[in-house]
């Protein structure tokens, strides 16, 4: 089996299968797409070769991308195995790949009492859940202490700084572009 012949297969697996998990009829599906039954009955068995122009309207129709839909199956994509990255009081584990999940990149912190205590300020959003110990976040003039299983969203615009407060915490963080660079990016804002 051909390369080629591999992602059409797959492709008209994910077809198949998103039809019928949505409980949609080639009917349906034809109705929503403006293909004819006929055409995506031949698509799904591989009786017919599968072109870009019925591609869109059926990743339209299902709600999704065409890159969604054609994506390969690659088991590289299924397992990260993190290394982690050290700076004093730092520990950090990126956990998303390096295209992130729609631009955010996701990374879990271990940090200690040994972390400086300067502050940053870059553009954006920051989110972290604590999973363990407790945050102290310096966010401008408040100190807002973040327990175990607590959220904490805020624009990175105010100078701040994400510390341990009394023992070492771990952390599971969420940043966009801007946040990942500064908090992510050795020498880009020390103590983020």
């Amino acid at each position: 089996m051909t390369q080629e012949s591999d992602v059409e297969a797959l492709i008209r697996q994910r077809i198949r299968s998103i039809r019928t998990a949505r409980g949609w009829s080639l009917e349906n599906l034809a109705g929503r797409c403006e293909l004819s039954q006929s055409t995506l009955s031949r698509i799904e068995t591989g009786h017919r070769r599968i072109a870009l122009d019925q591609l869109v309207p059926i990743a339209r129709a299902f709600g999704t991308t065409l890159d969604a839909l054609v994506e390969s199956e690659d088991d590289e994509d299924v397992v990260i195995r993190p290394q982690p990255g050290h700076s004093t009081g730092l520990t950090t584990w990126v956990l998303s790949t390096d295209d992130g999940l729609h631009g955010k990149t996701v990374a879990k912190m271990r940090i200690t009492t040994e972390r400086p205590p300067e502050r940053g300020v870059h553009p954006g959003r920051d989110w972290f859940t604590v999973l363990s110990g407790i945050v102290r976040l310096e966010l401008g003039e408040r100190t807002i202490l973040v327990h175990p299983g607590e959220v904490a969203e805020f624009s990175t615009m105010v100078p701040h700084a994400i510390r341990a407060h009394e023992g070492p915490v771990e952390i599971l963080s969420i940043f966009n572009h801007d946040g990942g660079l500064a908090h992510l990016h050795a020498g880009a804002h020390p103590g983020e």
